[in-house]
């Protein structure tokens, strides 16, 4: 058994919605990023990684290379799921956290939840989400930015 934990940080910018987990939000912003910007697979692809003592995904997939350009993160995770798997690993289950102020993530969390059990393989039961809010305060609660952490475990 390993365990990895992975972080991702996001600005809000011009746009319509946002992904999360592999699902599309509507919402008054987008984000800004080389890929499409989805804080939750970007932080487990990073405990995946961890867990499995590989690099992480700013050197495996840097925002320099053209062919991540706008992609969505869940093909980075696929790519990911093949390095782990290739040391001999899959994962168990997946606990992550998102720090945003809007939108309201209570509709998405169980969609979001199974999205995320489908890209990685595990059932919905091994999944954890929760969605907190930075309660006014600082770069989350003033709305400029998203984060998301991720423990996971193989």
């Amino acid at each position: 058994m390993r365990i990895g934990h992975g972080y991702d940080v996001h600005r809000f910018g011009d746009g319509d919605f946002i992904t999360l987990g592999g699902v599309h939000i509507p919402h008054n912003r987008g984000l800004v990023a080389h890929s499409d910007g989805d804080v939750i697979l970007h932080a487990v692809c990073d405990a995946l990684l961890g867990a499995s003592a590989c690099a992480d995904i700013g050197t495996l997939f840097p925002d320099t290379d053209p062919r991540w350009k706008d992609v969505e993160s869940s093909r980075i995770l696929a790519e990911v799921l093949t390095t782990v798997a290739e040391r001999g690993w899959k994962p168990k289950n997946v606990d992550v956290v998102v720090h945003l102020e809007r939108p309201r993530l209570t509709e998405y969390r169980d969609q979001i939840r199974h999205q995320l059990g489908e890209l990685l393989g595990i059932s919905i039961d091994s999944v954890g989400l929760k969605a907190k809010t930075g309660e006014g305060v600082g770069p989350v609660g003033e709305s400029l930015v998203i984060d998301s952490m991720a423990v996971v475990q193989l």
